[in-house]
This record gives structure tokens, sequence and C-alpha cells, in this order.
């Protein structure tokens, strides 16, 4: 059976402090106990949930339509402009080419989508063979899903998703809230060498995430394929992807 992720707050030994003072540092990581750990905040955690929910009804004015306030946000079918991702550029290197638009897009009068995606240029992991140009090869793709909801409060649905312990058939194995960033993020690290950060705020959903993946390339003489490097460390992007959203929620509401 598949267990909560762990929900955690504070930073990882050896973790950028810079990056670490945008989490809660008041909930700590989980340590012995965990699984007791997890129970009680899920209890916790829904009791307070319903608490701020009914004070955010009122707080943020949902009025009595309950349609939610857009916030300045616009998003359409040339929103993939706000993908300029100039922190993750500047530690993985530029793009290879610019956002590209996906077809899943939305645009009806409840409710406009977008999803645009952005491949890094592929990284040498280790020297070439001179003779065939064999070896490993390292490549990063960012993804930015942005949605606004006019007709209903899309903020129940995103806290539910939160909980989530399986995302399109891979693991979360974390979640980490991100305090100061719209009116709710989570941080949601994946088994599959990608995170995710998820913000909602009013009626606009934003979704950015980066994943890595590694491949062999053969080339044409036979010797044997050399032991595949060591994964990548995904969570030293965290901040990068952190103020590169900032960047899009920014670019959206005044695009």
């Amino acid at each position: 059976m598949i267990s909560e992720p762990e929900l955690v707050g504070e930073d990882e030994p050896g973790s950028s402090p810079d990056v670490v003072s945008g989490f809660d540092a008041e909930q700590g990581p989980a340590a012995g106990g965990r699984r007791w750990h997890g129970a009680l905040w899920g209890v916790a955690g829904a009791l307070t949930a319903s608490a701020v929910w009914a004070a955010a009804v009122f707080g943020y004015g949902i009025g009595g339509d309950g349609k939610p306030d857009a916030r300045g946000y616009r998003v359409e079918s040339d929103s993939c402009a706000a993908m300029e991702l100039k922190e993750l550029a500047r530690a993985l290197g530029e793009p290879d080419s610019e956002p590209a638009t996906e077809l899943d897009g939305i645009e009806h009068p409840a409710l406009h989508r977008i999803r645009c995606t952005v491949e890094f240029k592929e990284l040498d992991l280790g020297a070439r063979s001179s003779d065939d140009g064999s070896g490993w090869t390292m490549g990063y793709q960012a993804s930015l899903t942005a949605e606004l909801h006019k007709e209903t409060d899309p903020r129940p649905e995103f806290e539910a998703s939160s909980t989530l312990t399986e995302i399109e058939g891979s693991g979360v194995e974390r979640v980490e809230r991100v305090p100061d960033l719209g009116d709710r993020a989570y941080l949601l690290i994946m088994d599959d060498n990608s995170m995710r950060l998820n913000v909602v705020e009013g009626g606009a959903v934003m979704k950015l995430a980066l994943s890595a993946w590694m491949s062999y390339n053969e080339g044409d003489g036979a010797e044997e394929m050399p032991d595949m490097p060591e994964e990548p460390e995904m969570l030293a992007y965290q901040g990068h992807l952190i103020n590169d959203m900032r960047d899009v929620m920014k670019a959206l509401k005044t695009g």
C-alpha cells in the first residue's frame, strides 16, 4: 500500500540557506514514527484546512455567486511567452528552443488553460569516446501548466491534489509547503527524477515542473557500455524553480 507522501518544511543537510528561508520552518522533517506523524498531520491538517477555508471564503471576497477572483491573471493562447525560466537557464544552460505550446489547451467561458514545454540542451556526462562519440548524456525538460478558473473556485481541488501519493504513474516522495507564494504553494518531490511546484492564487492555478533523464548514445564500436552515472540531485534546482515561478506569475499578470 502506498503511504502518504512525507510533508516537511525544514531544510535538508547541505541545502542552500537562501532556498530554505522560503520554506515553513515550523514543520519539521519526519524522523522516527513517520507513519504516525503522517496520520496525525492528516487529521490536524483536515481540521485546520476546514477552518482556514472558511476564513478564506470571507477573507478573499469570493462573493455570492461563488466565482473566484482572477487577481489580474490572464491565460490565453499566447501565454507561453511567460515561460522565460531565466534562473533554470542560468543553472542548466539556455533552452534548446522557444517554449512549445501543447495541444491540450482549453479556451472556454469557465476555464482557460495552456500547457508549455521547454527542452534544455543535453549535457555530456564525462568524456565521449574519440572513436565513435559514444557516451552518457543528461537532458532536462521544464513544463508549465497555467489555468484560469472563471466559474468555480479551484482551491478545494488544489488542496486535495497536494495529498496525492501518485501522479501520472510516478510516486510522490515528499511534499513541502512554500510560503509567501500565491494563496498556497507546494513543492512535490517525485520518485522519477522530477519535481513540481504547484501554486494557486484566486482563480489561477500554475504548475511548473522540472524533469531529468539520462541516455546512452551508442557509437559504432563494440565496446562495453560504461556504468550509468549517478542520478541528478533535483533538489539542487528547487530555488531556481521557485524564482522562475515568481517571474511566470508576474508575466501572466502583465501579459
